[in-house]
């Protein structure tokens, strides 16, 4: 078995130990120190009163040949990577504990964690205990007010939205039907502990990851940057003949080299008819010469992403329709960062936008009728203001009900769509609403479409390589 201490009798540090050692600090994440997890963990604390307790299920050891990544709740609270845990946010005493299963121990080597690993624990996280998972009942016993979260936990490239619909298949399917892994967790609770009162504790953590830190959105402007390279180095090397998925493949590359896990959700390349589909995903088709290409792609960077879209021509050069098409889609795209800013609402913004850019569909001479009429329908879609984004792309909380607070993330997503043509046009990117108006966090990504077709021309970088960009 492995040394545990970190250092030998007389008090100083072996070479081995020092290296057991190093390698156990690895583990830890250092993008935010012990005092910000001190800081949400305090908060759910305010939220359930001093009578209740708060409890978090880590993810589960992953079935593949995956590296373990924890849930985005639990590690938003804690950051440990620790397959099983359990935390337990105490009101009554003000105390944060990590129940860590014993039997890691037996299968571990330096890059896993333990409960022989408590004190560094302690250290990088602010926790007050870390303990056997077996003491957990024990504690549990003296608790009269549980709140655990409800909602489905986000894992690797999931949202709670996709993980809410592949629950209701297997709900609908006669020869599954079995429980969400967070039903079956309440139902043992409620088993096991028949005194205890169980609440919901989703809204709480929705409310707080709803608004970032400056550490956050730090590593939220890393993700963006990281989408606007991938997108940006896709467009140099698309020519009609390459496939949808060389695309794809060169975004990974480059989230991969900067350090992200991978993709934050199977990116969405799509050409010629394949765009009417918004969710496209087979990525099997031949670019072909007068075609547009769709991608909608960011990386998992630290347990963070992102969301960008552009449009390209595969030839490098639009056409008048499409340069018609897109044209006004990024001008509205322009328009909507232009008005957003703290103290409005999402239907505010919306309705300012509109009436700006009703004037350009009034004095633009649309090519086609069934053009201006798509224009003006987009002017009444209210979703162009999209979806918070964060740990998940489609991230939680509701931004769109009060006035915008700066901290507050989501896309900025104007769409259109010619059902007579099978056509669908769409921009986006990534904002942080500041103190007096946006932060584009995917802003590197060519916009204007001069400035497209100018990179298009560019030689790509993965022929002259990669260690001088800046992320």
């Amino acid at each position: 078995m492995k040394e545990k201490r970190y250092r030998v009798p007389d008090g100083s540090m072996s070479s081995d130990t020092c290296r057991s050692k190093n390698a156990k600090e690895r583990l830890f994440q250092k993008d935010f120190p012990p005092g910000e997890f001190k800081e949400r963990r305090k908060k759910i604390m305010d939220a359930i009163g001093p009578d209740a307790c708060a409890l978090l299920q880590g993810m589960p050891q992953v079935k593949g040949f995956y590296r373990f990544r924890q849930s985005n709740d639990f590690y938003y609270c804690c950051g440990v990577e620790i397959p099983h845990a359990y935390l337990l946010i105490d009101g009554r005493d003000r105390a944060s504990r990590l129940f860590v299963p014993t039997f890691l121990s037996e299968e571990s080597g330096e890059y896993v964690l333990t409960i022989e690993d408590a004190d560094l624990i302690k250290e990088f996280t602010g926790i007050d205990e870390v303990l056997p998972l077996d003491k957990l009942m024990e504690y549990l016993r003296k608790v009269k007010v549980v709140y655990v979260p409800y909602s489905p936990a986000e894992g690797r490239a999931e949202t709670r939205y996709t993980a809410l619909h592949a629950y209701r298949l297997a709900a609908l399917d006669p020869w599954d039907g079995g429980l969400p892994r967070e039903q079956r967790f309440i139902s043992l609770l409620r088993m096991r502990l028949p005194h205890i009162d169980i609440k919901d504790l989703t809204p709480i953590l929705d409310s707080l990851r709803l608004v970032k830190s400056e550490r956050e959105i730090q590593l939220l402007r890393k993700a963006g940057k990281l989408a606007a390279l991938a997108v940006t180095e896709a467009m140099r090397v698309t020519r009609p003949g390459v496939m949808e998925y060389h695309l794809r493949a060169v975004a990974n590359y480059i989230f991969i080299a900067y350090g992200a896990a991978a993709e934050g959700y199977h990116a969405i390349v799509a050409s010629g008819e394949n765009i009417w589909d918004p969710h496209y995903s087979l990525t099997d088709s031949v670019l072909k010469d007068g075609d547009l290409v769709l991608m909608d792609a960011a990386p998992d960077y630290h347990y963070y992403t992102s969301d960008l879209a552009r449009m390209w021509p595969v030839n490098g050069k639009y056409s008048p329709w499409q340069r018609e098409l897109y044209s006004f889609i990024v001008e509205y795209h322009k328009v909507l960062l232009g008005t957003i800013r703290p103290g409005l609402t999402a239907d505010e913004i919306l309705k300012v936008a509109a009436e700006e850019m009703s004037d350009y569909v009034k004095n633009h001479k649309f090519s086609k009728e069934i053009y201006r009429r798509a224009a003006e329908r987009a002017l009444e879609f209210k979703g162009h203001l999209s979806h918070t984004v964060g740990m998940a792309v489609h991230d939680v909380g509701d931004y769109r009900s009060t006035p915008l607070k700066p901290g507050v993330v989501f896309s900025v997503d104007p769409q259109m769509w010619i059902p007579e043509e099978r056509l669908y046009i769409r921009v986006e990117d990534t904002i942080v609403v500041t103190g007096n108006g946006v932060e584009v966090l995917t802003g590197f990504a060519p916009l204007e479409l001069d400035d497209v077709e100018a990179t298009m021309r560019e030689r790509s970088l993965l022929f002259t390589g990669l260690r001088s960009l800046d992320v």
